[in-house]
């Protein structure tokens, strides 16, 4: 369902492309973009990747249009090698782009004999880049050598790299520090890299702790020192300065700009490419690879990653989060009206992206009124009733409602307000049982990891034992804990003209972990008969907050659950809102909206009418 939801992996056919770092690039007229969502992103925290997630999102990125994609550390990790030994084949038209990782070689160690240098030329990758100390502290003091051996391992390692065949590029580790520190052995070190053959010196502010205008001004320095050469910049995010560090250095002549998809990283992340190329091409007007008509797939490569690398999309993020577009507040949305660029800087399509009214007790009647417009475009008398919607809204959200992540309600609350509009099925009474012979969930949850692991009775039937042999569950096993009863009205699907009711009664009965499981059970059963859609409705995630925690056990709860389209066509999500001081009461209840909206939107199935209830 990713690659229906997001666009399926797949490298474009094109004939390879000289090297681009052949010619010095000077931004911000032109930046080449390099992402290392692959080596550097996969550093942070929770995040990691296997061989063939790597594979997925490399081909992704290079359908995309970057210009180079770091794949990994050849020599640090079994994955990375299994990548590299798999390039060939899997990247046959854009190999030229990809990028192994390494350091210098070690202190005191020839080049030649270095065994991780030989690993990155084993790598058969085109391009390398190494990091090397820039700043004369950490040499002295991190590194434990002196300044001499430092300048010998950054010439010996490019050298031996570009004698065989490889375009090298340098990361200046801690660069920007350096400089502050001690300029001339800074300056010194990218002239030893020049010396030997690099054609890419990036400077990094590997602590993430310079300002922009430190980064703009020591970037241009070093432009102005080395005019045949591409100058890069790799910033860490530690101040929330990556994106304007990137931007800023490319201002001042940089050429490329390394980052991750995300700004997914170390510690606080790297820069955030998803912020950096829009910026660049719309703000800027730098020429990118993916261009600006490319921008156009960045929302759907960013969520791509995410889901893939099994990432929460940040809904907030710039140019490509859900939230990056969505108005809330009602002058905000009246001025939207009249002109889309009063409260937007870009145009959301641009980016792939989407504009959103949100539905709030902030909310303004032009809110409700483009919702409905969504909803319905040929409703009339729209004004009456969007104030009519609009204090509904404000009344329920008083009460702990909250809309603005559940537009499938809002949509039904639309929907419930125009004449004529047959829900596909009511729900009549429910009721749910909830028994247990063990109360200590702490007890059942072990006893769960325990029932997954085989047995050495299980062990014994599978190699043929008896089945006298096999053991019994215990009565406190893990198990059903719930039973629910709902009754539904809905669509009677052998009904004949002649029938007076073109409706029925559906009494089904389900076991579940829990009441809310069983419930969703027992109501996904009572449907399916007449409306099979409701099979493929898949509940992805349940949130419960409560509202007023003075009241203690009988507090109000507000009930929060997303649901996704499994079918073969789409893989749409949705959510909706319930809030009631009976848990499973407000369960139910954005159950029933959820499948409501299910069957509304992505079914073909027929509507009740009026007159059946």
């Amino acid at each position: 369902w990713i690659q229906k939801e997001y666009g399926a992996a797949t490298v474009p056919n094109f004939a390879p492309q000289p090297n681009p770092l052949n010619e010095r690039i000077l931004g911000p007229e032109r930046v080449l973009i390099y992402d290392t969502t692959l080596r550097d992103g996969t550093q942070g925290e929770s995040i990691s990747a296997s061989c063939p997630d790597k594979i997925k999102i490399a081909k992704r990125l290079l359908s995309f249009g970057v210009d180079y994609v770091e794949a990994g550390w050849p020599g640090s990790n079994p994955k990375d090698a299994e990548f590299f030994a798999r390039m060939d084949t899997e990247f046959v038209h854009s190999t030229e782009k990809m990028v192994a990782f390494g350091s210098t070689r070690r202190k005191n160690v020839m080049a030649k004999d270095d065994v991780q240098l030989q690993t990155l030329l084993d790598s058969k990758a085109p391009n390398v880049c190494i990091v090397a100390k820039s700043h004369a502290w950490q040499v002295t003091d991190i590194l434990r050598t002196t300044l001499q051996e430092n300048l010998d391992m950054i010439h010996d390692s490019v050298r031996h790299l570009v004698s065989n065949d490889r375009t090298v590029l340098v990361d200046l580790e801690h660069f920007f520090d350096g400089y502050r520190s001690n300029s001339t052995f800074a300056m010194e070190c990218c002239r030893e890299a020049v010396r030997a053959g690099a054609k890419c010196l990036v400077l990094c502010d590997t602590n993430g702790g310079t300002m922009p205008w430190d980064v703009h001004n020591i970037t241009m320095q070093v432009v102005q020192a080395f005019s045949n050469v591409t100058i890069g910049i790799h910033a860490h995010n530690d101040c929330g300065m990556a994106v304007a560090n990137s931007l800023m250095a490319a201002k001042a002549g940089a050429g490329l700009i390394q980052g991750t998809m995300n700004g997914i990283g170390e510690r606080t992340g790297n820069a955030d490419l998803c912020s950096i190329l829009p910026s660049l091409v719309l703000h800027m007007e730098s020429k990118v690879s993916p261009g600006r008509d490319g921008l156009a797939d960045l929302t759907t490569t960013s969520r791509f990653v995410d889901e893939i690398l099994n990432r929460t999309p940040n809904p907030a993020a710039p140019y490509v989060g859900s939230s990056a577009f969505a108005h809330k507040g009602g002058l905000h949305v009246a001025a939207m009206e009249r002109s889309p660029w009063s409260y937007q800087h870009i145009d959301p399509t641009s980016v792939g992206n989407e504009k959103r009214v949100l539905i709030s007790e902030l909310s303004g009647r032009q809110n409700i009124l483009g919702k409905i417009q969504e909803v319905s475009p040929l409703l009339q008398d729209s004004s009456k009733r969007a104030l009519a919607i609009l204090h509904h809204v404000k009344h329920l959200e008083s009460r702990g409602y909250s809309f603005e992540g559940a537009e499938a309600s809002v949509h039904l609350m639309i929907l419930h307000s125009t004449k004529g509009y047959c829900p596909p099925f009511q729900v009549l009474d429910y009721s749910a049982q909830v028994f247990d012979s063990n109360i200590d969930s702490a007890t059942r949850v072990l006893e769960l990891a325990m029932m997954k692991q085989p047995t050495d009775t299980q062990e014994e039937e599978e190699s043929g034992g008896g089945a006298d042999n096999k053991k019994r569950k215990s009565p406190t096993s893990f198990g059903p804990t719930a039973r629910a009863t709902v009754n539904v009205r809905t669509l009677n699907i052998d009904h004949q003209e002649e029938d007076e009711f073109v409706y029925m009664d559906r009494l089904e009965v389900s076991d579940g972990n829990g009441p809310v499981d069983a419930l969703a059970k027992a109501l996904k059963r009572a449907l399916l008969p007449s409306h099979p859609h409701v099979g493929q409705v898949e509940l992805v995630d349940y949130k419960v907050r409560i509202l007023d925690p003075d009241s203690a056990t009988g507090a109000a709860t507000r009930v929060m659950i997303e649901f996704r389209n499994g079918g073969e066509d789409q893989d749409t999500t949705w959510t909706t809102v319930s809030v009631d001081r009976n848990i499973i009461s407000a369960s139910l209840n954005a159950l029933v909206d959820g499948f409501e909206y299910a069957l509304v939107e992505h079914a073909t199935s027929c509507m009740l009418c009026e007159e059946a209830y």
